[in-house]
């Protein structure tokens, strides 16, 4: 009887261990936040540094005097593509995200008109030609007349950090260019930095 009951002792405490392990476990929440809330968790490259920079380059940009120089030129709006975008900074960084806030940014300016980039313009281009086999002769989309570009929006995305016990400081510097397509004359530079201090007590980052 002795042993039997020894055994049920065992088993409450084990019971009690294991019942207390599972109340301590942590738990995930997980919680919807306007897009435009800053959320800084680790400290690195994130959406709102995407949307804040691609929003004070574009601002920039429109307000600057090659965009009346030419229209008053050429009597109508400039055509923009974005090209390369290099990511030479020391993390990973999602440059189509950035890429696409630019664009959007610009195009809901009113100031200028776009182009896709070579990548969708492949995928038209396919299209088109699928449609020329198959689509009736009133509704096919003839070639050779897609609008040429007027200027490029080129650059890049740098970053500096220093660290030291539990203490980070990085510097993102993102520097844009906008080249006239014909003649390869910059009509318009532009730089932006971020500077993010990361502070973790007991921690070394």
């Amino acid at each position: 009887m002795k042993k039997y009951f020894g055994l049920l002792l065992v088993l409450v405490f084990t019971g009690m261990i294991f019942f207390q392990g599972c109340s301590s476990a942590p738990v995930r929440t997980v919680e919807r936040i306007e897009r435009d809330a800053v959320v800084d968790l680790s400290g690195k490259w994130n959406d709102t540094d995407a949307r804040l920079v691609a929003e004070n380059m574009v601002d920039d940009i429109i307000k600057r005097p090659w965009l009346t120089d030419f229209i008053a030129a050429n009597g109508n709006k400039p055509v923009l593509i974005v090209g390369k975008i290099r990511n030479k900074s020391s993390e990973h960084i999602a440059i189509d995200v950035f890429t696409k806030d630019i664009e959007r940014e610009l195009l809901n300016s009113g100031r200028v008109k776009f182009v896709a980039s070579k990548d969708e313009r492949e995928q038209i281009r396919e299209e088109r030609k699928d449609q020329n086999d198959f689509a009736s002769a009133e509704s096919f989309k003839k070639f050779y007349r897609e609008l040429g570009a007027d200027f490029m929006l080129s650059g890049e995305i740098n970053s500096v950090s220093d660290a030291i016990d539990g203490q980070k400081v990085i510097l993102y510097k993102v520097d844009l260019q906008l080249i006239d397509i014909e003649t390869n004359s910059k009509v318009w530079i532009g730089t932006k930095d971020i500077k993010k201090f990361i502070g973790q007590s007991g921690y070394k980052l």
